[in-house]
C-alpha cells in the first residue's frame, strides 16, 4: 500500500522529529552535527522552509519549521536525510539504514 503524504501546508509550524534506527546513536561527533547542520541549512533555503529550531540529540532530531510552499518540509527531509545518511555511513565505515522509518510530523498552531 502506498505512503500518504505528509501534510505540510504553507505558512504553517510543523514539529518534525526523526530518530535513529533502534534508537542508536545518529550523531557520534561535533563534525556530524556541523554537518547535518549545513545540510539543513542548505537544503531550507533550496525548498523555501523557515527552520526556527532545532535540537539535535545523540539518538534524535527536533525541528520546528514552517514551509514557505505546500509540500516543501518533505523535500528538505528527504534531501537531508539522503545526503546525512551516505556522509555517516561513510565517515564509520558502515551501511544500512540511519533513520527509524519516516519522520514524524505535527502542524503547531501559531499563537496569534
Amino acid at each position: 500500500m502506498a505512503r500518504l503524504p505528509r501534510i505540510s501546508p504553507a505558512g504553517v509550524p510543523v514539529h518534525i522529529i526523526q530518530r535513529g534506527n533502534n534508537r542508536h546513536t545518529c550523531f557520534a561527533a561535533m563534525e556530524d552535527y556541523s554537518a547535518y547542520i549545513s545540510w539543513l541549512k542548505e537544503y531550507s533555503i533550496k525548498y523555501a522552509v523557515d527552520i526556527h529550531a532545532w535540537v539535535l540529540m545523540t539518538n534524535h532530531v527536533h525541528l520546528l519549521c514552517t514551509p514557505q510552499r505546500d509540500g516543501a518540509v518533505s523535500s528538505v527531509m528527504q534531501s537531508v536525510g539522503r545526503r546525512y545518511v551516505q556522509y555517516f555511513n561513510y565517515q564509520y565505515q558502515r551501511s544500512g539504514t540511519l533513520w527509524e522509518g519516516r519522520y514524524k510530523s505535527c502542524l503547531v498552531q501559531a499563537e496569534e
